[in-house]
């Protein structure tokens, strides 16, 4: 099943994807990603055929999660791309955060001030938690997913190396785009062999597999959940292939700037498509 979260009036709530339209079901996007999978289960008895439906191109989108208890990202999880960054693959998944402040959705504007100097792009398969994991194992982790959506990690990586600390550079308002769609894990059985693809202003940038993880979502899920409670609604972004700027050659490196547009798109998941505009 293929979910829409959409603005009404003060709320965000759940449509169910048909084609051009949204299915209209009443149901609170924060309620619903609170419930994760006890929810889908009650969706998926709702007699659809007899509920509204609009257009959606009449709808303004939300992003996908947009009050994520959790957001768990991922560095240095493809091989290409540690490689390409010059950086040793790692022992351990190399875990951050960022917070609610960076989630944008499909279409958002992001801002950027004039002194950030170097903006990158970084498309990720984002996973939604489904229901609380505390020490799962890696053959049990996948029961514990919603769902998965495109992720862009934007990063200013001059502020990211700043320190050995990476927030500053990660957590900046609007940097971490999710969406458009939330698509149910039953219709992703296998999220090791999805083909994922960036567009910098219609040039591919990127374009690998998420078979070249080092880690593979099911162990990242286990390996949060030994240190950290997972609770249904927090996300994790799973990192980045290659094919971003900082990978370039230094007299190659050519950093996003106002008015370009990146687009995510992973295998079964839609796009995700974002442009960068002057801060206020």
């Amino acid at each position: 099943m293929k979910l829409l979260m959409y603005h009404e009036q003060d709320d965000i709530y759940v449509g169910i994807l048909s084609d051009d339209e949204v299915i209209v079901t009443g149901i609170k996007a924060d309620d619903f990603l609170g419930e994760g999978l006890s929810a889908y289960e009650e969706l998926r008895q709702l007699d659809i055929q007899n509920l509204d439906k609009i257009p959606v191109d009449d709808l303004k989108i939300a992003p996908t999660v947009p009050n994520p208890s959790k957001i768990i990202c991922v560095g240095l999880n493809y091989q290409k791309h540690a490689a390409e960054s010059g950086m040793a693959e790692p022992e351990y998944p190399l875990l951050f955060s960022k917070f609610n402040n960076s989630i944008a959705g499909d279409g958002d504007f992001v801002p950027m001030a004039e002194d950030w100097l170097q903006v990158d792009y970084e498309a990720e398969l984002v996973v939604v938690i489904g229901k609380t994991a505390k020490n799962v194992t890696v053959d049990e982790a996948l029961d514990y997913v919603l769902g998965y959506c495109n992720g862009n990690d934007l990063s200013e990586r001059a502020l990211q190396f700043r320190s050995g600390q990476w927030l500053l550079g990660k957590s900046l308002d609007g940097f971490m785009p999710i969406g458009k769609y939330l698509v149910t894990a039953d219709e992703i059985p296998n999220p090791q062999v999805l083909r994922i693809r960036g567009w910098l202003n219609g040039e591919l940038r990127q374009d690998s597999n998420t078979a070249d993880m080092i880690f593979s979502v099911a162990e990242i899920i286990s390996y949060a959940s030994q240190f950290m409670t997972l609770q249904a609604g927090d996300i994790i972004s799973t990192g980045t292939p290659e094919g971003v700027i900082l990978g370039y050659a230094p007299d190659e490196q050519q950093w996003m700037q106002v008015g370009d547009e990146y687009i995510v798109e992973i295998e079964g998941l839609g796009q995700l498509r974002n442009t960068m505009t002057g801060a206020d």
